[in-house]
């Protein structure tokens, strides 16, 4: 999402299609511009409180009375029915995929000036320069993209899988290029490349239903142990040397979660419990980049004259991307998706524009234009989401998100 491509953090959508019809493929997603993805036909699919059909003609139908709270949600909720509605929703539903995936440009812009300058370190010969890049957080990124790119996977949300596969490829080149200037053990470099492959052809194969599903489970028992894992250990050495350095939150960590985990795949947990473990993943790693903006303020309080050395135009950029998957979160009810999205946009990148601006590092004009369109679009998006699933009210669609459908 935030900074790499963020977490940032999924259902089932209607097709980009005239209102008089409904396509069949129920796992098919808006297009991405210029990429075209077939899935497989399912002859009956459910989305949210209404059952979509197979047939040529939309036929809607009311959904059972039990829903999932809103933390394990994976589809929208609409309410109303009526071809209207129902038109407004598919339009709704359009805009937003187009916009999660046009996040991906400023999520490419941002990462392009990094991988460009150690590039040209690395053929001045200048190996040192790459020193700088903590290979460590480079490496807790690559991990939060690639459960994010699970999870997204998983829900066959094609706009997320794209930035989060941006995210992995872009860390990976970066890391490819310290191990090269030797400023990353070969050992740690060689274990990452090794997961790199395996996630991004396993998520592949997991997409178009061509993976078993014994190996999908290791693979997601693995990401869950490892994201429990580097979590409290990121959250405590943010700190050092104000607490002493260890590596025991992370090992204490480890311990639960491969105990929790056992748990779960031995039957000993309740279906709610189970549940719960199968959503931490990605929680974590959206967890993990929620921290990144946290440390990097820490960061500036302690030393502020390293907000010199922050780029306001990278800032922004990471506002804009986040910022982009905000309604697409909202639309489909995605509570972990619009956290991370809505905590990178507002506190990672306004949050740091709002301390360049405090220490005169960028002009007021520029801070009040980032203010004045980052409220506007949260605005518009919360405004549009209401209209399209007929509430009254913005606030309906946040309720719905946060509470659950009953809730409204």
């Amino acid at each position: 999402m935030v900074g790499s491509a963020a977490p940032s953090l999924r259902p089932s959508f209607f097709p980009n299609c005239p209102s008089t019809t409904l396509s069949p493929p129920l796992q098919l997603r808006p297009s991405f511009p210029l990429l075209y993805l077939p899935l497989p036909k399912l002859p009956l699919q459910k989305t949210s409180k209404f059952y979509l059909s197979s047939t040529a003609s939309p036929s809607l139908h009311r959904r059972s009375n039990s829903t999932r709270p809103a933390l394990e949600s994976d589809a929208p909720h609409p309410t109303h029915k009526g071809l209207k509605k129902e038109k407004t929703l598919v339009e709704w539903d359009s805009l937003t995929a187009k916009f999660a995936g046009a996040s991906n440009i400023p999520f490419l812009l941002l990462q392009l000036p990094q991988i460009t300058l150690n590039a040209q370190n690395l053929m001045a010969g200048n190996k040192t320069a790459l020193l700088a890049v903590p290979w460590l957080g480079m490496l807790t990124g690559l991990l939060g993209n690639l459960s994010l790119l699970s999870y997204f996977a998983k829900k066959k949300e094609m706009e997320a899988i794209l930035v989060q596969t941006l995210g992995v490829v872009s860390i990976y080149v970066v890391i490819v290029q310290l191990a090269m200037a030797e400023a990353m053990p070969i050992p740690q470099f060689t274990a990452a490349s090794v997961v790199v492959a395996s996630g991004l052809v396993l998520n592949f194969l997991n997409y178009f239903n061509l993976l078993d599903a014994r190996i999908w489970r290791f693979w997601e028992d693995f990401i869950t142990v490892g994201g429990l894992s580097i979590l409290p250990q990121v959250m405590w050495s943010t700190f050092v040397p104000f607490i002493p350095n260890s590596i025991f939150p992370g090992t204490i960590a480890f311990i639960v979660a491969v105990v929790v985990v056992g748990m779960a795949r031995a039957g000993q947990l309740s279906e709610k419990g189970i549940k719960f473990v199968g959503s931490i993943s990605g929680w974590t790693a959206t967890l993990l980049f929620m921290w990144m903006p946290i440390a990097q303020m820490w960061t500036s309080f302690l030393n502020p004259d390293n907000i010199k050395g922050l780029s306001a135009f990278s800032m922004l950029l990471a506002m804009i991307g986040n910022g982009l998957m905000i309604p697409r979160a909202l639309f489909i009810r995605d509570l972990m998706w619009f956290t991370g999205s809505s905590w990178a946009s507002f506190l990672y990148g306004w949050g740091n524009l709002i301390c360049m601006y405090c220490f005169n590092n960028i002009s007021r004009e520029f801070f009040l234009l980032a203010t004045i369109s980052l409220y506007t679009w949260t605005g518009i998006a919360l405004w549009r989401d209401s209209k399209a699933y007929g509430y009254s009210s913005p606030l309906s669609s946040l309720k719905e998100l946060f509470l659950g459908p009953d809730f409204t």
